[in-house]
């Protein structure tokens, strides 16, 4: 059902308007030129592109066929042979049944095939869905990488202006079989080294080459040293069990003794002589004194070893070592703690001879070190490497970023797939279905149109036609069979050319006769069963009073009171035609009719609504356009002649001439007025008249003067309305 009619930029629609409808029945009343024809010629051929302006909404398969002149044109002024309309023959009831059987499998057939195509559109629908869905997840890689430190917005290259792009692009990857043993942070870290100010190539870092070990295996260490066994004071030391502290107390014996001898510098008496001190130094001999000066010389060397240990600093500060640090802090403070408790050792020795200690060794905790720094020298090289191939090496990484991104997006990727796959199959089997059902429906439509070919003839419209011309009094010209399937004009036997020798209403009879039958029957045996939309612009225009009532009564009987039409939209120039198809019943007007009126002014034609209660006749129709000066001259200026002839002549049948012979009509400004009025009909005063003379104010003030002069004055005041 067509829901809405919109007009524009065509003939005489100017600006935009819109008939708007829910009603099955809709008739449009407007003057001759006000856009009718131009209306029903969209309808009838709505592909001309001169109707570009125009468009229709609410039509789906129904068949729009439309009564107007073009029709007429096309289907009688090119020949008189007109195409058969064919109707099935109520002879044939078996065929019949047949057909509706097969016409109502059709409507079921269509109406499961529509279930199945909504499904597919639902389908379509969701794979839309789940492709918007996943592409809005994946679409979180460009957010969180392309912008703020930018460092792996080159992995997204050629792929942060579309969704579609980017997700195509993580789709068409290949999923790692493992986690990525790397992480973003650690590929951005790989980034920086390439592309950053530390792009450059780095040294290695030196191993740590610690020169005391050989000084740890010495055997000094562990053994005991003691002075000369034969010195008389020897079994005196050894009974005193500490020669270190004797050693150490020489040192304050001096070298001179006086003859009563030297304080001892244990208590400080006089006990020490020259022989007691001869026997003392002989104790501890040249070979104590040597190993004495080794031990001092082996620390000197093992603290100088200590301070060649590079500063941790030299390695804390490298970048590579960053995830190492901890484990070299602690290998280095290791070793470094260790040497000092050596070195500590070393100094014990040399003060205590005599004494035993045993130094660690430290090969193992310089290797742990050097193990550290292998790991991370050998990260160095592969950053060197890089530096070198740098193209090749942001490749990998790039490469690498993905593959992490394959990971992490897996779920969504696999839940798209899944989806994918669902809904293919679901695609497969409702295509299947549909092609099934237009399988069956084009063999039920073969059912119909075997058993139209066997029973359709144009016998029934012939006879419809003739009934009809018989029916509203017109025995001069009549229909018969021409050939298999047309028929043509005949009068008085002749029917060569007989269309051309009708009258105008006589052309209009048989037009809209035929355009009857062809809405009540098919064009073609083969043409299958639509919906049916009718337009009918003004059927009436050429015919004389005496048929417009029959005609009426034609369409309301035909088209109005079948349910056979889905809907009819009648255009007519008569307010009397008008009003004979409008349903006088409120309740019954109300639920199918709808009316409306098409006006044209300067600024063009427009269609609106219009109530019952304001349907008039010509008269009425005719002040009702004098009243609105947006009206274009010449009708205002015959609709105020049309008003005086219709009121002077018909109803009061007075002469105009003494009406205009009156002083007040003899002003200069109404000398237009009064020779426009006068032409044809008047043989008084120049007729001659131009449109450009027209003057809305002088012409409405004249025709005022013309009713009050007459005695008429409160007629015009009625119908004016003021």
């Amino acid at each position: 059902m067509i829901t809405k009619i919109e007009m524009g930029s065509v003939a005489s629609y100017k600006g935009a308007t819109s008939l708007k409808t829910d009603k099955r029945i809709n008739l449009v009343y407007g003057l001759n030129g006000a856009g009718k024809t131009t209306l029903s010629n969209f309808l009838y051929n709505r592909i001309d592109s001169k109707y570009s302006g125009c468009a229709i909404s609410g039509l789906s398969s129904e068949k729009v066929l439309v009564y107007n002149q073009a029709f007429i044109h096309e289907n009688f002024y090119e020949t008189d042979s007109l195409k058969g309309i064919f109707t099935l023959s109520k002879e044939n009831r078996i065929a019949e049944e047949a057909i509706k059987i097969a016409q109502a499998e059709i409507v079921n057939l269509e109406e499961i095939r529509a279930r199945a195509i909504e499904k597919n559109v639902e389908n379509k629908a969701a794979r839309l869905r789940n492709r918007t869905d996943s592409e809005n997840v994946v679409w979180k890689i460009k957010t969180t990488y392309a912008g703020g430190d930018r460092v792996l917005e080159y992995c997204l290259d050629n792929l942060k202006g579309k969704k579609e792009a980017l997700f195509n692009y993580i789709l068409a990857a290949t999923r790692p079989q493992q986690k990525p043993k790397k992480s973003i942070d650690d590929l951005k870290k790989e980034v920086e080294l390439l592309v950053g100010e530390n792009a450059n190539v780095m040294p290695l870092l030196p191993l740590i080459q610690f020169s005391g070990t050989a000084t740890e295996e010495n055997k000094i260490f562990e053994s005991v040293i003691v002075g000369n066994e034969d010195s008389v004071v020897a079994n005196l030391i050894k009974e005193l069990g500490n020669s270190d502290w004797v050693q150490k107390g020489l040192s304050f014996i001096p070298n001179t003794i006086e003859a009563d001898g030297a304080p001892c510098p244990f208590c400080q008496e006089k006990t020490i002589t020259a022989d007691v001190s001869k026997q003392i130094r002989d104790y501890f001999d040249e070979t104590y004194d040597k190993s004495i000066q080794e031990i001092r010389r082996l620390y000197t060397e093992y603290e100088a070893a200590i301070g060649l240990i590079p500063p941790s600093e030299a390695y804390s500060s490298n970048m590579f070592l960053e995830d190492r640090l901890g484990d070299f802090e602690f290998a280095y403070s290791n070793l470094v703690r260790q040497a000092v408790e050596n070195l500590k050792m070393i100094g014990t020795k040399g003060n205590t001879p005599s004494q035993i200690v045993r130094l660690k060794n430290t090969n193992d905790l310089a290797e742990a070190i050097n193990l550290i720094l292998s790991s991370i020298n050998q990260k160095i090289q592969e950053h060197n490497v890089k530096i070198n191939k740098k193209t090749e090496s942001l490749a990998q990484i790039k490469f690498e970023f993905w593959s992490i991104m394959r990971w992490d997006y897996d779920q969504t990727i696999s839940k798209y797939n899944s989806e994918v796959i669902r809904l293919d199959n679901n695609d497969k089997l409702l295509n299947q279905q549909i092609l099934d059902h237009e399988k069956e429906i084009d063999s039920q439509k073969l059912v119909i149109s075997t058993n139209q070919n066997n029973t359709v003839n144009i016998v029934e419209a012939v006879d419809n036609i003739n009934t009809g011309l018989s029916e509203l009094g017109i025995d001069g010209f009549y229909i018969t069979k021409y050939q298999d399937k047309h028929y043509k004009i005949s009068r008085n036997g002749n029917s060569e050319r007989t269309f051309h020798t009708l009258s105008e209403g006589e052309k209009m009879i048989i037009s809209f006769l035929y355009f009857r039958e062809l809405c009540k029957g098919r064009g073609d045996a083969l043409e299958p069963e639509y919906k049916k939309i009718l337009v009918i612009d003004d059927p009436i225009s050429s015919l004389s009073h005496i048929y417009v009532f029959n005609v009426g009564r034609l369409i309301k009987k035909t088209f109005f009171e079948s349910n056979e039409f889905e809907q009819v939209f009648v255009l007519t120039h008569s307010l009397y035609f008008f009003y004979e198809l409008t349903e006088t019943n409120h309740d019954k007007r109300k639920e199918s009719q709808k009316l409306f009126r098409l006006i044209k002014n300067a600024s063009g034609s427009q269609i609106i609504e219009m109530k019952y209660e304001e349907i008039q006749n010509d008269y009425q129709a005719y002040w009702h356009i004098v009243k609105d000066e947006n009206q274009p001259p010449a009708l205002i200026a015959n609709c105020m002649r049309n008003i005086i002839e219709y009121f002077f002549n018909f109803i009061e049948k007075r002469d105009l001439n003494n009406v205009f012979r009156a002083t007040e009509l003899q002003s200069h400004r109404f000398q237009a007025f009064y020779r426009f009025i006068n032409r044809e009909s008047h043989s008084l005063g120049q007729n001659i008249f131009d449109y450009k003379e027209f003057d809305y104010t002088d012409f409405k003030d004249a025709l005022e003067l013309v009713f009050e002069v007459s005695g008429y004055e409160s007629h015009y005041q009625k119908m004016m309305k003021k």
